[in-house]
């Protein structure tokens, strides 16, 4: 499996696993190869260094910790990042816009406790916590919200 350092257009960068470089232009010239974050196809391929991904040489040691002062790789953040709104979006229920409503009736005990996640404006948002219940934006990039291959 060779694994390829890839950009959109929009500077997002990721990480593409594919049987060949071939493989990754052939998916490519096919417009199946899109952003994690933007799903937009216009994808390049980053100069890298070749790497094999070989399940028997895999090492899980945890990376040593960061020294102040240490830069930070933008692509490590988004992978984080993606990683933890992937973990959001499997620990709660969609219940779509029906968000206010059903949070409302977790708030004052008319529905079970459970966490949640949904669409509502700003003005009912601001309501919510005016009404001293906890609400947070998470803006969800449109490739999480289908089903990942």
């Amino acid at each position: 499996m060779k694994v390829l350092d890839l950009k959109c257009s929009h500077e997002h960068r990721f990480e593409g696993w594919f049987a060949s470089t071939e493989e990754f232009e052939s998916q490519l010239s096919r417009g199946l190869v899109a952003c994690p974050v933007c799903s937009t196809a216009e994808v390049s391929r980053m100069p890298s260094a070749p790497r094999l991904n070989l399940s028997s040489s895999r090492n899980d040691a945890t990376p040593p910790p960061r020294a102040s002062g240490d830069t930070v790789d933008p692509s490590a953040v988004q992978a984080r990042a993606l990683q933890f709104l992937r973990e959001v979006l499997e620990k709660t229920e969609n219940v779509g816009d029906r968000f206010a409503e059903e949070a409302r009736r977790i708030h004052y005990n008319e529905a079970p406790s459970r966490n949640i996640r949904g669409v509502t404006t700003p003005e009912d948002a601001h309501a919510l916590l005016e009404e001293g219940i906890d609400v947070m934006p998470l803006p969800v990039p449109a490739a999480l919200k289908e089903p990942l291959q």
